[in-house]
């Protein structure tokens, strides 16, 4: 018989993580994770992005181009930050740590607030309806968190 220590009490609960807080944390680890990269390749090439973005909004008429063009190398570092703070949110959710919800609120808030920021513009139902939907299906785990 394996005798009870921490170590082993923190692996019984790792690993009873629901089904759905695993899908989650998995959403959360691409979502992010591809916005962490993406800001950060903006924000050290911003010149040419802004060259390229300004090209399709004048010539295919794409919408959000005016985000890059009238934006700052700083938004998009400072989202990548954000978007990190969310992955290791959930990287704590995922090891069923109660301060990962936290982190993961806070950083989507954050995320919310960047762009009303840097672009003064009214915020985004569309990512106020996502944020507080993942927010809402974390703090159903909260309980079991440790």
């Amino acid at each position: 018989m394996i005798a009870e220590t921490p170590e082993n009490k923190t692996r019984e609960k790792t690993a009873k993580r629901p089904s759905l807080l695993t899908v989650l944390c998995i959403l959360t680890f691409v979502g992010s994770g591809l916005n962490i990269f993406s800001g950060l390749i903006v924000g050290s090439f911003f010149p040419a992005f802004t060259t390229i973005a300004a090209d399709l909004a004048e010539t295919y008429k794409m919408p959000g181009m005016e985000l890059i063009t009238e934006g700052t190398p700083a938004f998009f570092f400072i989202s990548a930050l954000f978007y990190a703070g969310s992955v290791g949110g959930a990287y704590l959710m995922w090891k069923m740590m109660k301060n990962g919800f936290h982190i993961y609120t806070i950083s989507q808030i954050l995320l919310l607030i960047t762009p009303m920021y840097f672009f003064k513009l009214p915020i985004s139902w569309a990512d106020l309806i996502l944020t507080g939907f993942f927010v809402i299906m974390y703090s159903l785990f909260y309980k079991i968190m440790q």
